[in-house]
């Protein structure tokens, strides 16, 4: 880790959009609060709690540049503060993940919503969903309240009610709230049931934002919906009240490590499209320039690559197009046999495999790599937070460097070749795992990592990069 001397505070006004549960609305309000305050004028950037890929492709539809996560299982409060400041002073809407005290357990909130709006002292507005419900709303918000042991929450947005039905209930909420001892939550407004409004789901979250017919428009009837409901105007009020981020003897984890420049090929397109912005910029801050490349439409990986990516994303959606790209899948079988350094995570894990079928078992052959067949299970598997706890004594010492590296896993297919260089386990440890194919250059498998709990890793990687690049 690096450290970065600093004795400031930066002025980033906030609020954290979190929900009771998973299903509320949050992406498509935040997604239509974000253009609210676009049209405002206000500087705004989005973050995203939790280790989600697809929500942030939503943020960025809105604003046209790119969301980070904030994760507290991935990153201490050093690196959570390091993320929310680097783009420096500016408003910021953070959506949760899951309902506001979901984290990794039952027991506690540790790596939830509110874990992230604690960490960063951000105010928290809560959605509810109030769709079939009428005054058993009042007792859900005062029951959400009262574990709110840090006063975090201090607005509350009714979704799909409809504005008549919103002003009936208002003075009730507000009311209630009184005699609690909770008149400093706002009751900011509704958001109606609109027409035409249909953000379909698939097996993992949200369609991609870019697979939505008129996703545009969708998110501006919402954001219209926003500014004739709620008061936005004291929603920026209670943004502008959050407290300055300090920024104090801020850790990052790597800085530059090289004189010269190298060249990593990362795949990236409809069918790979998972990536941490928080990875690739630590693999940029190490001097690495990330040229992109579409597995699905290009015949080759970019020339004077040093090194191959292959992230996640929905292969199985584009089996038939991906194996018939004989040309791609010569290239990097090429490179990689010649020794080229690779990671490949999930869906590019399942891209190397010798086979892939699809839902309806038809079976595709792709790079060979991996003489084994991934097959779709119809349920998740191995779901949620991991870490790498151990090697086998005889794994490579890139595999090695995995031991400490924190992740998660979220995928409904399984391969018959998972590996078994690495030991996985959850964290409180109720569960383990044998996981990873490696070799001297080479780490693959189901894992998403997180490239900032744990750098050694990607140092080794580096390394190999360059001597690749030097031979």
């Amino acid at each position: 880790m690096t450290d970065i001397k600093t004795e400031s505070k930066l002025n980033i006004p906030r609020v954290l959009i979190a929900a009771p549960g998973s299903g509320s609305g949050k992406t498509l309000v935040t997604c239509g609060l974000l253009k609210c305050l676009t049209k405002r004028g206000l500087d705004i950037r989005s973050y995203k709690c939790g280790p989600d890929y697809i929500d942030p492709m939503f943020h960025k539809k809105v604003l046209n540049i790119d969301s980070e996560n904030l994760d507290p299982f991935f990153s201490d409060e050093d690196y959570l503060k390091h993320i929310l400041s680097k783009k420096g002073e500016g408003h910021a809407l953070i959506e949760g993940v899951m309902g506001l005290y979901d984290g990794i357990s039952p027991v506690d909130d540790k790596a939830s919503a509110y874990d992230v709006a604690h960490l960063t002292d951000t105010p928290v507005i809560l959605l509810i969903d109030a769709k079939g419900a009428g005054r058993t709303i009042i007792s859900l918000i005062k029951g959400i309240l009262f574990d709110d042991r840090y006063s975090l929450i201090k607005g509350v947005i009714l979704n799909r009610v409809s504005r008549a039905y919103f002003e009936k209930l208002k003075p009730c909420i507000e009311e209630e709230l009184k005699k609690a001892d909770f008149e400093d939550v706002h009751c900011l407004g509704c958001v109606p049931k609109i027409k035409d409004i249909n953000i379909e789901s698939r097996y993992l979250g949200l369609k991609l934002p870019d697979e939505i017919k008129d996703i545009n428009r969708q998110i501006e009837k919402v954001s219209d919906a926003l500014n004739e409901n709620c008061d936005i105007d004291m929603l920026i009020k209670l943004m502008d009240k959050a407290r300055p981020v300090s920024v104090d003897d801020v850790k990052i984890p790597v800085s530059g490590i090289g004189e010269k420049e190298i060249i990593l090929a990362v795949a990236y397109d409809e069918a790979f499209c998972f990536y941490y912005k928080e990875n690739l910029d630590i693999l940029r801050d190490m001097g690495i320039r990330i040229e992109c490349f579409s597995p699905l439409n290009d015949d080759h990986i970019p020339k004077g690559a040093a090194g191959l990516l292959l992230g996640g994303g929905y292969p199985e959606l584009f089996l038939e197009k991906l194996s018939n790209n004989r040309p791609m899948l010569d290239s990097i079988r090429n490179v990689i046999k010649n020794g080229m350094p690779s990671l490949a995570e999930c869906g590019g894990f399942m891209y190397l495999h010798k086979y892939v079928s699809d839902s309806e078992g038809k079976r595709f052959e792709l790079a060979g790599l991996i003489d084994g067949e991934c097959r779709y299970t119809g349920s998740l598997v191995r779901f949620g937070y991991l870490k790498i706890d151990s090697c086998k004594g005889d794994a490579s010492l890139l595999a090695k460097s995995l031991v400490g590296m924190k992740g998660h896993e979220f995928h409904y297919f399984e391969s018959t070749a998972n590996g078994d260089s690495c030991r996985a386990v959850k964290p409180d440890g109720s569960r383990s795992w044998e996981c990873m194919i490696s070799g001297e250059n080479n780490l693959w498998g189901f894992s998403h990592f997180y490239y900032g709990s744990h750098v050694n890793m990607i140092y080794e990687f580096y390394r190999r990069m360059r001597e690749y690049a030097d031979r």
